[in-house]
């Protein structure tokens, strides 16, 4: 919850600074926002690369029929709910109906102080490519010591990010709306986040709604006795904007459902880093509505938006455990596959980082829908 105080300061403190502050006190702070999204660029790949290698050497082999249950359960979930939230904001488009005033390009009158570029190691695509093949290959050649280098390689990056990048977001995000101050598109922006923010959280709950009705018609059992049994890991989740750090309250709420101790002690755990369906709703939403308000950008079909949504279930294998990870590990992919420039990308990380706990409860809370299937279809196969 503190990051998200700092992060209303933010806004409130760069469109303070855009609208009231000299221009060149002003170019400061746009000066920092420009050295922060360079090194948020130069950090995308290495993010993808180490998480996702990391995430994947770290399977466990044995118990193959529940991993592969988990894993398809999971994914599966993931692509259904950004697939049911595309479809909801086509149909919804109409309550945006002229609210289209972010225009990055007007952000030009502002210059930077210091002209810095930190070119990135590799693509998204590379270093999405070399974390399938060296995960795969050190999870079935049981290389001990390059498993060790991806893992310490991933806690640099991680430290990175607890560190230095989530820290310095509330400044990245003033100085874009410091920019969009002096463009004088802030208030119309800035109206539309509360329509977005409820639209994101409506669609959480009417895919939980949607998971457990659905499980409880099929499994025969009561949808309510199953979200009552879920509940505490939904509101703990909200308070540690965390699934691994909910997970002994998933466990027990896992166990209060039925499934058995070997099924949630094994699926429970693997989905709090594979399952994220709320952050895959909530990145949907906040994509299109940012393309929406955009006049250069055209708001795209369905079609379009899946080979995102298959990428963004991949992507986000083993996301960073810090709060707004998720939305980090997919920059890459708004960058490269829709399009998204800096002031977007901003746009994006203050709208997600808005609901963050919301998502995450989401995503807990279906993991132990997840957790119920592979529970039944272990019965089946035993």
């Amino acid at each position: 919850m503190s990051l998200i105080i700092k992060l209303i300061a933010g806004i409130l403190g760069g469109i303070l600074a855009g609208l009231y502050l000299p221009l060149g006190l002003t170019e400061l702070l746009y000066t920092a926002k420009v050295i922060i999204g360079q090194l948020i660029s130069f950090t995308i790949p290495l993010i993808i690369l180490f998480f996702i290698a990391s995430g994947i050497a770290g399977l466990p082999k044995t118990s193959g029929h529940l991993l592969g249950k988990t894993v398809g359960f999971a994914y599966s979930s993931t692509v259904i709910a950004g697939t049911l939230a595309v479809l909801l904001v086509l149909f919804a488009t109409g309550f945006f109906e002229g609210s289209i005033v972010y225009e990055a390009t007007k952000g030009a009158e502002l210059k930077g102080y210091i002209q810095l570029e930190i070119p990135p190691l590799m693509s998204v695509m590379t270093a999405l490519a070399a974390a399938f093949i060296f995960g795969i290959g050190i999870s079935q050649l049981n290389l001990n010591q390059l498993k060790s280098v991806v893992d310490q390689g991933r806690d640099v990056i991680d430290a990175l990010l607890a560190k230095v990048i989530i820290p310095a977001l509330p400044f990245y995000i003033a100085g874009v709306f410091a920019e969009m101050a002096v463009a004088g598109t802030v208030v119309d922006t800035l109206s539309t986040f509360g329509v977005v923010l409820v639209a994101a959280v409506g669609m959480h709950w009417l895919w939980l709604t949607i998971l457990f009705i659905v499980t409880g018609l099929m499994l025969k059992r009561s949808p309510l006795e199953l979200v009552k049994n879920m509940l505490p890991a939904y509101f703990t989740a909200i308070g540690t904007m965390s699934s691994a750090a909910t997970i002994p309250v998933s466990l027990r709420a896992s166990k209060a459902n039925g499934v058995s101790e070997e099924v949630a002690n094994f699926s429970v755990p693997l989905c709090a880093t594979i399952h994220l369906s709320g952050s895959t709703i909530t990145i949907v939403t906040c994509a299109m509505a940012v393309m929406f308000l955009s006049p250069t950008m055209a708001i795209p079909s369905l079609l379009e938006m899946l080979p995102f949504i298959f990428m963004l279930g991949v992507v986000m294998i083993a996301a960073p455990g810090a709060p707004g990870g998720a939305v980090m590990s997919a920059l890459g992919l708004l960058t490269s596959m829709l399009g998204f420039d800096e002031s977007a990308i901003a746009l994006m990380i203050a709208l997600y980082l808005a609901q963050d706990s919301f998502g995450t409860a989401c995503n807990v809370t279906g993991d132990g829908v997840i957790a119920l299937w592979v529970n039944r279809f272990s019965e089946k196969s035993e």
